[in-house]
């Protein structure tokens, strides 16, 4: 075990204000020079630990270009901790719980602490509409597909949900968008696209989530199956780095599909999963954009508890966002 007296002698004023606040790239980028370490010195600390990570990656780590996410990536972060003399959990606290920015100051992603404030807010919406986010349905297949725009930004989504009742007059199903950081939920529009209409729409400009009453005109007995479709207009934050699926219970087949602007297009693209938000990411797989369509996509068999997601890396030449 470490003491906090052995991260004594990295006392620059820069290090200890980026350890407490963040963001994570700052912070390794201020202990590794309050160490006086090259980055091929890291690597050689790290391989002596067992540990692979590559000086370029060290590099779009502490310059802000990439974050570390993988399992391994993860276990690098700790090893760095000690090899650089800092506090137990202080680079993993940054990436766990503060909202990563890149080097043009937009968020890289939904921090472990905006989630959680979402999923206080979104039981807080729906309670508004006298509902529950599960509304009595079961889940046999979701599919999802994303659009963005030629900012990079979330241009909008579309939905198609097949659905099985478990309980006797289920008549409505609450949809569930959550923009990304910087979002205006005011200026987002839901659209009901097949065998339903658009009820109540409730947002929280602060957390960017929007719920919508979804009315299927019929009162579903218990056993009987239902299918809808419905899309949201977004395009009202920044340049996107990731479109994540949060599921509370288990159910049939998710797929997701993400369509890049051709004007727009990222470096590399992979897919990860999450048991909870506050977990480390892992089933990491790299998939490639595909054209002409300039597509993505993954396919779950079967929903478990937990976060599936898509993200992607824009490359030094990041789209110019709004």
């Amino acid at each position: 075990m470490r003491h906090a007296t052995e991260h004594a002698d990295v006392p620059t004023a820069e290090l200890d204000t980026a350890l407490r606040g963040g963001p994570f790239h700052v912070a390794l980028r201020a202990a590794i020079a309050a160490r006086g370490l090259p980055l091929q010195r890291v690597q050689h600390h790290l391989s002596r630990r067992g540990v692979k990570v590559g000086v370029t990656s060290l590099s779009y780590w502490q310059q802000g270009a990439r974050r570390p996410q993988r399992p391994e990536s993860l276990r690098a972060v700790r090893a760095l901790e000690e090899i650089l003399r800092l506090p137990e959990e202080s680079l993993i606290r940054l990436l766990a719980e503060s909202g990563e920015r890149t080097p043009g100051g937009r968020a890289a992603g939904r921090s472990y602490r905006s989630v959680n404030e979402a999923s206080g807010v979104l039981d807080r919406l729906t309670a508004d509409l006298g509902r529950s986010v599960d509304g009595g349905l079961q889940t046999l297949g979701h599919h999802e597909r994303v659009r963005l725009g030629a900012r990079g930004e979330l241009a909008s989504r579309e939905a198609h949900h097949i659905v099985r009742a478990h309980r006797d007059g289920v008549d409505r199903f609450v949809a569930v968008h959550r923009g990304d950081p910087g979002c205006d939920p005011g200026r987002m529009t839901v659209h009901a696209l097949e065998n339903c209409r658009t009820g109540r729409v409730r947002l929280d400009q602060d957390t960017g989530v929007l719920v919508a009453e979804l009315l299927f005109g019929a009162a579903l007995r218990s056993g009987d199956t239902f299918s809808f479709r419905y899309g949201v207009e977004d395009g009202t934050a920044g340049t996107s780095h990731e479109y994540l699926h949060r599921f509370g219970s288990p159910g049939g087949q998710y797929a997701l599909q993400v369509r890049f602007d051709p004007a727009a297009l990222p470096v590399r693209c992979h897919r990860f999963t999450q048991h909870s938000p506050a977990a480390p990411r892992g089933g990491g797989q790299e998939l490639t954009v595909t054209g002409p369509h300039h597509c993505v996509h993954l396919v779950e068999p079967r929903i478990r508890p937990g976060v599936v997601g898509i993200a992607w890396d824009w490359g030094p030449t990041a789209p110019p966002g709004p």
